[in-house]
């Protein structure tokens, strides 16, 4: 098979025939075999009655259905996960993403050898309210990452299937995929400028506070990257720097005090200037930090369940 298209919707029901036709169109027009998962992220309206309809319709659809809302992440994980394509496509469910930029997405994967493709809207269809933001978290995400793309929470993107087998998405990681994919050592990754289209049917599922868990989760992956495997290196290291400090405050004020007492010059006591308490804390916070990191090193190591999701229907 040569393309999974992983859709991830939530009350979309008027939009979903109109894609699924569109992609159907696109994929025979240019000869490609494929499948496409819709995932209902446990949708109110009626939107899992028109999947079924659209399984009916066409033997290219398939289904999952999540028994409540779990987020985006939890539904490319669950799409990921039972993709059998040699390249998965990933777009949104609204159609604002276009379906016709599929082939080349597929065509920059499998000739121009990229790991994965991150689509672009340069031209975006958005109130002023959410593309402002959007231009400082992806300006954000670029100098702190190091990876030169434009717009990091497109939905439309292309990756080979040994990408998505690879990472582990949750939360709100879906916007950090390209992150991951370098961590995993898949740093072959491309760019594309997509068409973006403004909404046609129904209202944008996302509000202000993204922008608030989008700077907490960038906060997050750039730890899991950098320390996921090894807290005690970032931990450990500001512990001992932390201790280091205040036991060298600590001896240069005990030295201080036996100076003057051997030149019979007056001094106060070591506990009566403020000096000898900042060193404490800086002590304390310092063991806290080491301790930390081993506590760190112990959880790293052991099992997790965050990616266990309570499936409604399959198709």
């Amino acid at each position: 098979m040569n393309i999974s298209v992983v859709i991830p919707l939530y009350n979309e029901e008027e939009s979903l025939p109109e894609l699924v036709d569109w992609i159907n169109k696109v994929m025979y027009d240019h000869n490609l075999t494929y499948e496409i998962i819709l995932i209902d992220d446990g949708s109110k309206d009626k939107s899992w009655e028109e999947i079924e309809k659209l399984a009916e319709t066409y033997g290219s659809v398939r289904a999952i259905k999540f028994k409540r809302n779990y987020g985006k992440s939890a539904a490319l994980h669950n799409g990921f996960e039972a993709a059998k394509g040699d390249v998965v496509i990933t777009m949104d469910a609204d159609l604002q993403d276009s379906p016709d930029e599929i082939p080349d997405l597929y065509n920059m994967i499998t000739k121009e050898g990229y790991d994965m493709v991150s689509g672009w809207k340069k031209k975006r269809y958005d109130p002023i309210s959410k593309t402002i933001p959007s231009k400082f978290f992806n300006w954000t995400a670029r100098v702190t990452t190091k990876i030169k793309l434009h717009d990091f929470n497109c939905g439309l993107k292309a990756y080979k299937k040994d990408v998505v087998k690879s990472i582990e998405i949750y939360g709100e990681m879906h916007r950090y995929i390209p992150v991951l994919a370098k961590q995993a050592g898949f740093e072959n990754i491309g760019e594309k400028v997509v068409q973006h289209r403004a909404r046609k049917y129904g209202v944008t599922k996302f509000g202000l506070e993204r922008f608030i868990n989008g700077f907490l989760d960038l906060m997050s992956i750039i730890f899991i990257t950098r320390f996921g495997k090894k807290p005690m290196h970032l931990f450990g290291t500001l512990g001992m720097l932390m201790f280091f400090i205040g036991f060298v405050a600590v001896v240069w004020l005990g030295a201080h005090k036996l100076y003057c007492v051997f030149n019979d010059m007056s001094a106060r006591l070591v506990t009566d200037t403020p000096y000898f308490y900042i060193a404490l804390v800086a002590m304390v916070i310092g063991t806290q930090l080491f301790l930390t990191g081993f506590l760190g090193e112990l959880v790293s190591r052991s099992a997790s369940d965050r990616n266990v999701y309570l499936i409604d229907k399959k198709i």
